[in-house]
This record gives structure tokens, C-alpha cells and sequence, in this order.
């Protein structure tokens, strides 16, 4: 019942087949945990309902470049389905998440013939298309204070900054820095910068975010999502 409140909530019933929509399960996962990694074989596509995942791409030096934060309603596994092939980017929960799955084969069972589930893949693709294209552009375009601004704004629950994950912890800014795609040194100067101007808090090896209004202001209403 609590899979067809979902489906219901969201507008799904005219996207999915009652068949589609009885092989689906409900799946729980923590914060912090993978969904899939790079090279992975995925045999499901997943459809997040509640929490927020983060999508990022790694190089083969081991560096990861942020490429965008996911709230519901979004899907996981729609471009390994239509082209087949392994995972290409990195996604994992930044907060505790439900998501419904189901396999590729119930999926090319069912709604191989429907033309309102490629309807609905093709809306998807185009969003996505769109959002790491801003991603790219945030990334290249902006400076850091912006893109640290951004970050800190796409880690808060509704994206207004209100809540702050374990990303905060100053022991991950080097990963931080090669999230943001800068040097862990020229990110803090920049952190120092944000608390002397009172946007920040850094103590006992924590951030915590103190005006969130003037963080807005320096994002320039970017964010990554």
C-alpha cells in the first residue's frame, strides 16, 4: 500500500503498468551509503521518494567533481537502461532515503511498447541534461566563493539551508575542495573569509552556517540541482 501512495503522489499511474507497479519494492538506505558507483552493472532503475542524493563523477586520479544534488522526485538508471552499459557517475545518499526499484527486465516486460513511459524517460533525460549542464557551467565559470556558497545551499534539506550533513565536518575538505573542483588550501582561505564575514562558524572541527540570507547572496541564486 505505501508503494501505491507513492506512485499515486507523484503522478505515476498513467507512466507505469498495474503489472510494473506490483514488481516494485520499497528500499531503505542511510545516509552516506552508495547507491551505485562508477563501472557498476545496474539491474534495476530506482526512483527516489524521499531524502536527497548527491551525483558525482570521479577521474582516474581518484579526484570526484560535483555534478549535482537529486530530491524527490528522481530517477536512477534510466541511461543504463536505454544504453546498456556500466554506472558512469557516482550516487550516494547525503541523508536517510526510500526508493522504489525495479528490475530492467520487468521494466522491458511491460513497458517496452509504452509510449507514455518514453514520454516519461525523455522528460527526465531533458532535465538532466539541463541540470549538469549547469553543473558544468557553475563549475567552470564561477568562482569559488560561489561555488562553495552553492554547495553549502544544495547540502541543506529543502535547498534553502536549514540543514547540514556530516560534508560539514572539517576533516572532508579535501574532499570538499575536489567536489567544488579548487585546491583544498585556496578553499580555505575562502572558509576563513566566509567566517570573518560572518557567514561561518568554525569550531571543533565542524561548519555551521550562521547567515544563511548573505549565502544566498554570494551563490547568486545558483545551486547544485
Amino acid at each position: 500500500m505505501e508503494i501505491q501512495s507513492y506512485i499515486d503522489h507523484f503522478g505515476l499511474n498513467d507512466v507505469f503498468s498495474p503489472d510494473t507497479v506490483a514488481a516494485m519494492t520499497l528500499q531503505h538506505v542511510k545516509k552516506g551509503q552508495a547507491i551505485c558507483a562508477k563501472g557498476d552493472h545496474l539491474h534495476s532503475m530506482y526512483f527516489l521518494v524521499k531524502g536527497k542524493v548527491k551525483i558525482y563523477t570521479t577521474t582516474e586520479e581518484g579526484k570526484s567533481l560535483i555534478l549535482r544534488f537529486k530530491t524527490p522526485f528522481a530517477v536512477i538508471g534510466d541511461l543504463e537502461y536505454i544504453r546498456g552499459g556500466d554506472v558512469f557517475n557516482e550516487v550516494e545518499c547525503v541523508m536517510d532515503s526510500l526508493l522504489l526499484a525495479v528490475p530492467f527486465q520487468i521494466l522491458r516486460r511491460h513497458e517496452q511498447e509504452r509510449i507514455e513511459f518514453y514520454h516519461f524517460l525523455l522528460d527526465i533525460m531533458t532535465e538532466k541534461f539541463y541540470t549538469e549542464s549547469h553543473a558544468s557551467s557553475l563549475n567552470m565559470m564561477y568562482p569559488v566563493d560561489v561555488r562553495l556558497a552553492s554547495y553549502l545551499l544544495s547540502l541543506s534539506e529543502d535547498g534553502f539551508g536549514t540543514m547540514y550533513y556530516e560534508e560539514m565536518r572539517t576533516a572532508n575538505l579535501k574532499e570538499l575542495a575536489d567536489l567544488i573542483g579548487t585546491s583544498y588550501r585556496h578553499l580555505n582561505r575562502v572558509i576563513e573569509r566566509f567566517v570573518s564575514d560572518g557567514l561561518l562558524r568554525r569550531e571543533r572541527g565542524t561548519l555551521t552556517v550562521l547567515d544563511r540570507a548573505k549565502l544566498r547572496v554570494v551563490a547568486k541564486g545558483n545551486i547544485y540541482e
